[in-house]
């Protein structure tokens, strides 16, 4: 299949949302390459994916763009392990449990990876378009089978090479916490959904002064991981950020404890790894995920998980975010 049959393929529907990250042009597809209108700009495509970043990165996407080239195998190694992949269960129902029985319509994961939110929701959405920095994750995400027409893009999460509200539904899983520009970033999201749309997000959170220690030391130890473009959600300052773009905060709820320290660290924890081969591991995993919710309900324990589950709306009046 030749790039610009591969790009039919997967763009055709796609291309209409698309804009040029430099000028906000709409694009045409010329000679296997995506053209702004006065063709001053031209993108190219590899595999089936539009390289929108080339021409328009920030210093934190440039950043990610290069860790995640390096780790994107071994990022995928580690979430497929059963323990791993069992509590990642866990969380993921958080997740579906906040989103309700509201439909997703047309989806945007930014910092989308490998493609996660198409296997989570599947025909739940509409269509998805999957924006991320690294080429790496995304040819992983392109090797996923999707129940739902789905695009993959390189571009970065505070410019993205889309038009404004186009979204029903904007996606985020463990991509917040590495951009350092948070105003950026969800001023991004306000400008890309559609009013009414909601921002859902699943990521790594410090309120509790312990983790932000465990943190801030593995955070430097580990080659899977870099203090310096990844900082954890704080709450208070989150949903102020969140407000100040004009979006409005409607659920906030930590999950994970003790369980998440054993069995979802195998990128750092080497002999977490082992767990793959203990009988009945899952069934351990999945009574662990029971005691850090039962610990976690507990009013003492309020806020004092490791992964915050969030949601937040764009309204549907015309109000101006806050200066």
């Amino acid at each position: 299949m030749t790039e610009t049959t591969a790009m039919a393929a997967d763009l055709d529907w796609a291309r209409e949302l698309l804009r040029c990250p430099v000028t906000g042009q709409a694009l045409s597809e010329r000679d296997g390459k995506l053209v702004t209108t006065d063709g001053k700009h031209r993108y190219r495509v590899e595999e089936g994916i539009p390289l929108m970043a080339e021409k328009a990165m920030s210093a934190d996407g440039k950043r990610q763009q290069s860790h995640y080239d390096k780790v994107a195998a071994s990022y995928v190694v580690n979430l497929g392990y059963p323990h791993t992949a069992e509590y990642m269960e866990y969380l993921d129902n958080a997740l579906l449990s906040a989103v309700g029985s509201r439909p997703l319509g047309t989806t945007v994961e930014l910092c989308c990876g490998r493609g996660e939110a198409t296997a989570l929701f599947g025909k739940r959405m509409t269509r998805c378009l999957g924006v991320d920095v690294s080429l790496a994750m995304l040819r992983e995400a392109r090797r996923t089978a999707a129940l739902v027409p789905a695009a993959y893009i390189q571009g970065d999460a505070i410019r993205t090479p889309l038009a404004g509200a186009i979204a029903d539904s904007v996606v985020m899983l463990g991509g917040v916490h590495h951009v350092m520009d948070r105003a950026a970033l969800f001023a991004e999201v306000h400008r890309i959904l559609k009013p009414g749309g909601r921002f859902y997000f699943r990521e790594p959170v410090s309120d509790f002064a312990l983790w932000r220690a465990l943190r801030a030391v593995i955070y430097r130890l580990s080659p899977a991981l870099n203090h310096e473009t990844e900082r954890p959600l704080r709450k208070k300052e989150t949903i102020f950020a969140l407000e100040t773009a004009g979006l409005a905060p409607v659920h906030w709820r930590t999950h994970g404890l003790i369980g998440f320290c054993v069995f979802m660290n195998s990128d750092v924890l080497v002999f977490n790894r082992l767990f793959r081969f203990v009988p009945g591991i899952r069934r351990l995993v999945r009574a662990s995920a029971r005691f850090d919710e039962w610990c976690l309900s507990w009013p003492w324990a309020a806020g004092a998980g490791l992964q915050v589950v969030g949601v937040a709306e764009k309204p549907l009046s015309l109000s101006v975010p806050k200066a």
